[in-house]
């Protein structure tokens, strides 16, 4: 709406704040959309308190323009001299503890505590950390066999990211992929996972195992991205690498932003030949209406439905429905987490087509990955 409304909107909000703070008490405006509030000899529940009623203060709606605008606060909050003996030192603290708000849903407060300080250090290590990861060969793939439930054979092949830091040791991707996400690294690192994936799939097919299609996952950041078609057509024509071995998945919750972007993108790489699957379905918030819509082939069970497939019967209804969904629909299905042969048994009777997990394998570095796929092939043939 510009930024003569933006002005106005800053306007309205710093009066709110000012209004219910104490004469003794301090308001500054720092930059951007960020006040500081100092409060002298303001113990913690005053401080809590004071956060409530400014929370409920902004969230109310602000008339400008003949529009009716809402907005909401996250509030982060150090305490002399526990937090820090200097105004710098808090105001960093406190800063910290307003990330931890906004990471936490927003429109909330939060304490700062040493544990926010140890979080937000790593954080900051592991970040700085990644920007070289790539260009230092920390970076690795493992791959992991998808098993055709019929036939017993490997039909495809999951590529993982793993990263390895000569001082941090193993960071785990539930640690280091929203860190690249936030920080923009995402798309430098995406293209490098995709570009190995395909890449070592046309050097498998050209040393002579049997053609299988391998799987990539793609961030919310990657697959909204304005050139990922070309950019994934680009590197399979590098490569030389037919488009329907290679499957990019997508968590339900990524399609769920924005459906109708998500369903121009999916027509576009489906037009490609390029095949595209549901990542850890069952756990986000799609729409059916989409879902039918979405040129998708495949449907992956989360594993926290797998786990306790033995000893839960709900696990067992949603896994059992999520498989009846994806045939009446034409769609593949796959489960992974797969560990016990009692889970296997269960999908393979109620018509689940592939599975990936434990029980079978690991995650395995090429090296590994190719043994496996020779012994498993010895198997086979006895």
């Amino acid at each position: 709406m510009g930024h003569a409304v933006g002005d106005e909107l800053l306007v309205a909000v710093s009066k709110r704040l000012q209004n219910l703070i104490r004469e003794e008490d301090t308001l500054s405006r720092q930059g951007g959309d960020e006040f500081i509030i100092v409060l002298p000899s303001m113990k913690v529940d005053g401080a809590a308190h004071v956060s409530k009623k400014l929370l409920e203060a902004i969230e109310q709606p602000i008339g400008l323009m003949n529009n009716e605008l809402f907005v909401t606060a996250s509030i982060g909050i150090a305490m002399y001299p526990d937090d820090g003996q200097d105004m710098e030192t808090l105001f960093k603290c406190a800063d910290a503890a307003m990330y931890l708000a906004k990471q936490n849903g927003r429109n909330n407060f939060r304490f700062f505590t040493p544990e926010i300080q140890i979080r937000s250090s790593r954080n900051l290590a592991v970040e700085n950390a990644l920007r070289y990861a790539h260009t230092r060969g920390e970076l690795q793939l493992h791959y992991q066999p998808q098993i055709c439930l019929q036939s017993g054979n490997i039909v495809g092949v999951e590529a993982l990211l793993r990263w390895t830091h000569p001082e941090l040791g193993v960071v785990s991707p539930s640690e280091f992929i929203p860190i690249a996400e936030e920080s923009g690294q995402i798309l430098l690192i995406g293209e490098w996972v995709l570009k190995t994936a395909v890449t070592r799939m046309k050097q498998w097919i050209d040393m002579g195992y049997t053609p299988v299609t391998v799987s990539v996952n793609l961030s919310a950041v990657q697959f909204h991205h304005a050139h990922l078609s070309k950019l994934v057509t680009t590197i399979l024509d590098e490569v030389k690498l037919p488009p329907w071995y290679l499957e990019l998945e997508l968590t339900e919750s990524v399609a769920a932003q924005n459906p109708i972007r998500a369903i121009e993108i999916m027509n576009d790489l489906h037009q490609k030949g390029i095949r595209l699957s549901i990542d850890d379905f069952g756990t986000g918030y799609s729409s059916l209406s989409y879902l039918k819509r979405f040129k998708v082939y495949k449907l992956k069970i989360d594993q926290s439905f797998i786990r306790d497939l033995s000893i839960d019967p709900e696990d067992r209804a949603i896994t059992v429905t999520i498989i009846a969904l994806a045939k009446s629909l034409g769609l593949r299905v796959i489960a992974e987490g797969v560990e016990t042969k009692e889970q296997l048994d269960f999908l393979r009777e109620n018509g689940c087509d592939e599975v990936q997990g434990y029980y079978f394998s690991r995650p395995l570095n090429v090296d590994d990955f190719e043994k496996f796929i020779r012994n498993y092939a010895i198997k086979e043939q006895q």
